[in-house]
């Protein structure tokens, strides 16, 4: 059967159970639908809310450019109890978006963004609606019914160990350490882990201290000098291998 086309309805615009309330799809999401791929009534589509529930869904009808859906079957999954969130020190990159489409992919549970000290310039004070847009069609195109959130740390490395509170394990990926300290997959797949990128500049020398005294493990990637965006796939393509792994 050919893959369905899915559209994303945010968490807000589900019915509660039992409301009796229809399924509307608007805006941009609705004409894309209706008016570009001229879906008739009676098409199967999936509709997902980017935190754990989707369902299939059958066009009723039309009205004044919103879409009625009648649900078919609705599958809601809980929070995942394995849990990557990356933690990138702020680059100006070009390959964001490309990240924030293989985090989706990867399904790395979140993504933190924090100034270092090398970083090139503040992050924003919060996470872009683009970004959210773009991790939405990836979602789209891989099935992923879940999107990672995204957090903006604020005050620096005393911010970032604040965050990295809440987490079983958390990693401090660095040029300087030892190239045989390379987690394994099941070390970045299973509960809830941080791992902590530098920026492409690397971290000074007094940041990695500071995290390593409040706890963090010194991991390595390997002996080649990694670019932000490669570093951050490697930590989410072992962490989904570990995932897959369990037993």
């Amino acid at each position: 059967m050919a893959r369905l086309n899915s559209f994303h309805l945010p968490p807000e615009s589900w019915p509660a159970p039992g409301s009796g309330r229809p399924y509307l799809l608007e805006g941009a999401e609705a004409r894309h639908l209706l008016k570009v791929l001229r879906t008739p009534p009676g098409e199967r589509v999936r509709l997902f809310d980017g935190r754990g529930r989707d369902g299939l869904f059958v066009l009723e009808r039309v009205e004044g450019g919103r879409a009625v859906l009648a649900p078919e079957s609705l599958t809601e999954r809980p929070e995942p109890a394995d849990q990557l969130v990356l933690a990138l020190g702020w680059n100006k990159s070009g390959r964001r978006d490309w990240l924030l489409e293989k985090a989706v992919e990867l399904r790395a549970l979140g993504l933190a963004f924090w100034r270092a000290a090398r970083s090139q310039g503040d992050p924003p004070a919060a996470p872009k609606e683009t970004w959210t847009e773009k991790m939405i069609q990836a979602a789209k195109q891989c099935g992923n019914s879940r999107l990672p959130e995204v957090h903006v740390l604020t005050g620096g490395v005393p911010g970032l160990i604040e965050f990295a509170r809440t987490f079983e394990r958390c990693y401090l990926f660095w040029e300087n350490a030892e190239a045989s300290l390379i987690p394994r997959p099941e070390d970045l797949g299973r509960g809830r882990v941080l791992a902590v990128l530098g920026p492409e500049g690397g971290l000074e020398p007094e940041e990695a201290a500071r995290l390593l005294e409040a706890g963090f493990t010194p991991a390595s990637l390997g002996d080649s000098i990694l670019r932000w965006e490669t570093a951050a796939l490697l930590c989410m393509g072992l962490a989904h291998l570990g995932r897959r792994n369990e037993p």
